[in-house]
């Protein structure tokens, strides 16, 4: 006697179909699960036979062996308990095998039966419409996996729900997408007194994804800055919200089944490993920076990260995803996102007040900026230095616009972008564009030609830095409703590249 079903085997967001074979035999009673299991795959033996004598369902004296195909693909995690329990009530005669095949399951089983969430649901309906199957998985799973839209999406309570829906004496109701979580509320960029420079660079970082670096002094409202960079970010459109959903669908993130339209904003601690920021671990799960794709990732105290895990950034940021390369595992995962950073200028952190700067002064500053190499420096587009608010400033009225003001502009420049790069796959906004389509979209006019040519040879820029420029003067002039790239654009989108030591341009 001999059935299957079909489950998934998870690696990076790609879900891999698995094929789970179950046989009963004549022989020594046994029960063994192959086919490169982990060490939770190898107990769901366990949780399966104790769910099965919880319906009162006795195993026979026989052999049974459970195949996990491919064999050579590793197997981990809980959710395999489900799709085990099927293949072996169908085996057993007590489901119709056919319906069992055609169906791909996941979840795990405690021991009186009941389904317990697990993550990784929207991945597997993904795949299960890719099967062309239906999708069978733990009530609580349903709402995430429905999203798809695309397969038939069953939630179960128990096991014993699932064998009633199977033998016809109550069939499951199909599960319904889960609600469109609430956008948080957001604080207001006129709560920020002065600091005007630095609100207008943070409008140009959200309306063309243009990686931002704020320096200044403790408490002069870096952090305040970067805070409110979510309320100015347009929704994310149902394709990013999917793709960034599925991510944090493998991390466990999603709560009730409900898929948020706001673009993550992920903040972690500079104590946090390369296994945290890059992805890795066991399983070679998502980092940070994964997290943080479509959305924006905030990293406060910048020199204070480990000189490593900050050099790790670099490909990323350029390619837009990582590959986590371990021992056991080989994963691919997204990573576009806004990177914004926050540093001192130096390690007391005033030296640019010469009644608070240390005896080091300058040479702490070199010393302490120095510890974000060249190369990483190079990436930023945007680099503002935020001075100090008076305290006698601190009761003047808000000043600036407000971040609903803002975040109108930011929508109205990220809607041109969307129209000028339909047909390319690969790019959404400005910090995508590359090569012919830089040039189509970013050649400035004669006088912006001239001084963008003056000024990468008065400063050595980089042909990074070059492009890099262009792509933010096309964003301001967007930002400005300009067809051309002008003078202006290219003269603004300059003098935020003007390096913290003062040797310009970089």
């Amino acid at each position: 006697m001999v059935a299957r079903t079909f489950t998934v085997a998870f690696e990076g967001v790609d879900a891999r179909a698995v094929e789970v074979q179950c046989a009963v035999s004549p022989g020594l009673p046994s029960f063994s699960v192959v086919g490169l299991p982990d060490k939770a795959v190898s107990e769901a033996k366990e949780r399966v036979r104790a769910a099965l004598a919880a319906m009162s369902i006795a195993l026979p004296s026989r052999r049974i062996t459970v195949n996990l195909s491919p064999a050579d693909l590793p197997k981990e995690g809980s959710h395999f308990d489900l799709p085990i329990a099927l293949a072996l009530l169908a085996a057993l005669d007590i489901l119709p095998k056919d319906e069992v095949e055609a169906m791909v399951s996941l979840g795990e089983l405690s021991l009186d039966g009941r389904l317990v969430p697990v993550i990784g649901a929207l991945p597997a309906a993904m795949a299960a419409a890719a099967m062309d199957r239906s999708l069978l998985c733990p009530e609580a799973c349903g709402p995430e996996a429905a999203w798809v839209g695309a397969t038939q999406v069953l939630g179960a309570r128990a096991l014993d729900q699932v064998v009633r829906h199977f033998t016809g004496q109550s069939p499951l109701c199909p599960a319904e997408a889960g609600e469109v979580a609430r956008p948080a509320h957001h604080r207001d960029l006129r709560e920020v007194k002065g600091q005007e420079r630095a609100k207008r660079a943070l409008e140009i970082a959200a309306a063309g994804r243009h990686h931002f670096l704020l320096v200044g002094t403790p408490g002069s409202g870096k952090s305040m800055l970067a805070a409110r960079l979510p309320g100015i970010l347009p929704p994310l459109s149902p394709t990013e919200a999917l793709e960034t959903s599925m991510i944090h669908s493998l991390s466990g993130l999603i709560s009730d089944g409900g898929i948020s339209r706001e673009r993550p904003f992920r903040e972690p601690h500079h104590t946090a490993s390369m296994a945290a920021i890059v992805g890795g671990g066991k399983g070679a799960k998502p980092g940070e920076i994964s997290l943080a794709h479509n959305g924006v990732l905030f990293l406060d105290e910048l020199p204070e990260f480990p000189r490593a895990v900050l050099e790790t950034l670099r490909q990323p940021i350029e390619t837009g995803e990582v590959v986590v390369a371990r021992a056991n595992a080989h994963v691919r995962y997204p990573s576009r996102f806004l990177l914004i950073a926050a540093a001192n200028p130096c390690k007391c952190g005033y030296m640019t007040e010469p009644s608070r700067a240390c005896a080091r002064v300058p040479l702490c500053g070199d010393d302490y900026l120095g510890r974000i190499s060249g190369p990483l420096m190079d990436r930023f587009d945007l680099r503002v230095d935020v001075p100090p608010v008076a305290f006698t400033d601190l009761d003047l009225p808000p000043s600036g616009d407000s971040s609903a003001t803002v975040a109108a502009r930011v929508a109205k420049a990220r809607a041109i972008q969307t129209r000028r790069f339909e047909g390319h796959p690969n790019m959404r906004v400005n910090a995508d564009a590359e090569g012919r389509v830089l040039e189509e979209i970013a050649t400035p006019d004669a006088e912006g030609r001239d001084l963008l040519t003056r000024v990468a040879e008065r400063f050595g820029m980089s042909a990074r830095a070059y492009h890099r420029v262009l792509r933010v003067a096309r964003t301001i002039a967007d930002l400005a409703g300009a067809e051309t790239v002008g003078r202006k654009h290219i003269a603004e989108a300059a003098s935020y590249r003007m390096s913290l030591n003062g040797k310009g341009p970089q």
